[in-house]
């Protein structure tokens, strides 16, 4: 390194070369006045022609008292000036000075003796405006006082932002001595405080002039190594008055307080955000394992990196559980999520699976206790009894598990199971706003698991009750070959009140029957099952259908607010015919070889339970090979399309070769029957064949 830039990297340094002035001395306009030992002038500066008003020619020469002094001032000056000559010391003070226009001034002077390389002796005086004086002195001293006292941290800085000067208040705020930050940066002084956008900002302050104001810092000082602060600084630059750049001024205000509410009133609100999202996400439908997957998924990324929603076996069930401090936890998982965590999503339980969970795991000790447990630290003792085995609890160690936190999902009462969480990739323990937030959202998701529970309890139950009450059927009956389909509705998991029936009547008849309770739940299977039963009945006495009908709508007004509609066809082998009779349902289909699907050209009629409106019933052809389509609305009505269009595309499903009546059921329900459609079907078809002969004795 050459020694000019040696030197221009030292503070302390002399420069090798010209200097930009400091502005002090323009703003003191120093003057400068030379005698000699007579007491006459013969130098005289242009600060001192501004000064006392004479120019150079009228000063010089002329003696310094005659033109600069009263009369009653004059013997005081001589003998001041003669001791300055004499005895070599200077002399300073502040004299009335008369100027040229007859004026006073107060002028604050510094004489001293001069000497040249011949020995002749000179008095040099330096003056300055008294009142000039006055004012920077107490600029210096009110700055002074003010820093000083300021209960805010100031500094300031050089132009390579290192310390020139810090106050009292910032000794406290950094808890170090000013001797300790003179010289060194930010940086140096607070290794924990992250400077560099401090220094950045100080560094664009230096180069436009303009201030950064209130920027925020935040990090540890040795005046309190344990706990973050946070600060808000501002950065200004200083300038002489001639506008050369001293360096940058700084003050620092210790703002933790406030940093400390609004980072809590930040964490408020995203709670409150994340308890809208989950109202809004949570309990779509009442599907348990959908309604836990909601859970999950809401949990995940924001509060924890893998998230799994476990229930107790017996509330699966149905039952309450109690758990003894010996006794394990049976668990079933429902739903687990995970952000970037493979080796943690192998440990966790898959969906549907049901583990033992002994007595001393943290996961019983949740739905045990109904109480939060959190682990804010793991450790390797830690992992056991949060994995389900050990060969989890290694996947869970690779995985870099470091905090836990189980939460009860307690509804009406009743511990249901836990919500559990682990954190890897975000770096923070679970804290207390984390518990705070898991518990709000599982108080939340538990009384929807718990009514997704009741309700699939109440499904299954329905459907149990439905299904039993449905008949099970010989493929080939009476001249006719039958094919039959029950679906329940997708969308809501509803059972409704649809059914169907085929009665085998004297003669070879047969009775074919397709209706629809109005409703869902138990009471609509109820209703189905007593509508089924009367048809039974009434069927065995080989009524007409529009008479059958007829008694089947007394029955139904018998129940308690039930509708229903019917179809109810009989068909003779013999004659080739149908006799059908329609309670306000959907019109049957009729496929016949060589000829379009048609539907059948029925009275429509009333539904069942309405009462007082007779029906009729209408004979069709049915030859050997027609087939018969009954179904209910289900099975082609929609919220999105018009019914005629829905009719016309079972038409078009149903036209073309004759295919086996299984596979025709398939392709109905898989076409036609859209997910979210929130009704069940039921679906009938049958095919005429050549009657059985007449057995001895029967009549033909």
């Amino acid at each position: 390194m050459s020694a000019a830039g040696s030197a221009g990297s030292d503070g302390d340094a002399v420069p090798r070369g010209p200097v930009r002035p400091s502005g002090l001395l323009d703003v003191l306009n120093v003057a400068s006045v030379v005698l000699d030992t007579e007491g006459r002038i013969v130098l005289w500066s242009p600060q001192a022609e501004e000064l006392f008003g004479y120019s150079a020619p009228e000063a010089l020469g002329q003696y310094a008292a005659r033109i600069m002094v009263h009369e009653r001032h004059l013997d005081l000056v001589v003998k001041l000036f003669a001791d300055v000559m004499r005895t070599g010391k200077s002399w300073a003070g502040a004299f009335p000075v008369r100027r040229k226009d007859g004026g006073t001034r107060l002028v604050e002077f510094r004489n001293m003796r001069l000497l040249d390389d011949r020995g002749d002796v000179y008095a040099l005086g330096l003056a300055v405006d008294r009142s000039t004086v006055r004012r920077l002195e107490q600029d210096v001293a009110l700055s002074t006082r003010v820093i000083r006292q300021s209960p805010i941290g100031l500094a300031v800085l050089d132009t390579e932002l290192r310390y020139l000067s810090v106050n009292p208040s910032l000794e406290r705020l950094n808890g170090l001595p000013a001797e300790e930050h003179i010289g060194r940066t930010i940086r140096d002084v607070l290794p924990s405080v992250d400077a560099a956008p401090l220094e950045e900002a100080a560094r664009r302050v230096l180069e436009t002039g303009r201030p950064a104001v209130d920027r925020s810092a935040t990090g540890r000082t040795p005046a309190d190594p344990d706990e973050d602060h946070a600060w808000s600084v501002s950065l200004y630059r200083l300038e002489d008055a001639v506008g050369a750049v001293l360096g940058v001024a700084v003050s620092v205000v210790d703002v933790t307080e406030q940093h400390r509410a609004g980072v809590e009133a930040e964490a408020a609100r995203r709670r409150l955000a994340a308890v809208a999202d989950a109202s809004a996400r949570i309990g779509t439908t009442l599907e348990l394992d959908r309604t836990a997957h909601e859970l999950a998924d809401v949990a995940v990324p924001g509060l924890a990196d893998i998230a799994a929603v476990d229930l107790l076996e017996a509330v699966v069930k149905g039952r309450r559980s109690t758990l003894g401090p010996a006794e394990p936890a049976v668990i079933r998982a429902l739903a687990v999520h995970a952000h970037d965590a493979p080796e943690a999503l192998r440990a966790a339980d898959e969906p549907g699976h049901v583990a033992r969970y002994g007595p001393d795991r943290l996961v019983t000790e949740c739905v045990r206790t109904g109480r939060p447990v959190m682990v804010e630290r793991v450790t390797e003792k830690d992992l056991p009894r949060i994995a389900r085995s050990p060969e989890a609890a290694e996947l869970l160690r690779r995985a870099g598990v470091h905090s836990y936190l189980a939460v009860p999902l307690i509804a009406r009462g009743e511990v249901l199971g836990a919500l559990d969480l682990k954190r890897m990739g975000n770096p923070l323990p679970f804290g207390e706003d984390d518990l705070l937030l898991a518990r709000e959202l599982a108080v939340r998701a538990a009384l929807q698991i718990d009514n997704a529970r009741w309700y699939q309890n109440a499904r299954d139950a329905a459907l149990t009750l439905q299904r039993s009450l449905l008949p099970s059927h010989p493929p080939v009956t009476g001249g006719l070959e039958v094919a039959s389909r029950y679906q329940p509705a997708e969308a809501t998991s509803e059972v409704g009140g649809d059914w169907f029936d085929v009665i085998g009547l004297e003669g070879c008849k047969t009775a074919l029957v397709v209706g629809d309770v109005m409703g869902s739940g138990i009471a609509a299977a109820a209703s189905m099952g007593r509508l089924r039963t009367a048809t039974n009945t009434l069927a065995a006495l080989d009524l007409d259908p529009a008479f059958l009908l007829e008694h089947l709508d007394r029955t139904t007004a018998g129940l308690d607010q039930a509708i229903a509609t019917c179809v109810y066809a009989v068909h003779d082998p013999h004659l080739r015919q149908c006799r059908i009779a329609n309670a306000g349902h959907l019109p049957p289909v009729r496929l016949r070889a060589g000829r379009p699907p048609e539907l059948l050209d029925l009275p429509t009629g009333v539904p069942l339970g309405v009462g007082g409106i007779p029906f009729s019933t209408t004979t069709v052809d049915l030859e050997p090979g027609d087939r018969l389509v009954l179904y209910t609305d289900g099975l082609v009505e929609t919220r999105r399309h018009p019914l005629d269009e829905r009719l016309d595309a079972l038409l078009a499903l149903l036209e073309g070769p004759d295919r086996p009546l299984e596979e025709v059921c398939d392709l109905l329900l898989r076409t036609l029957h859209e997910p979210e459609n929130s009704d069940d079907v039921a679906l009938l078809i049958a095919r005429a064949t050549p009657p059985d002969p007449p057995s001895p004795g029967q009549a033909p």
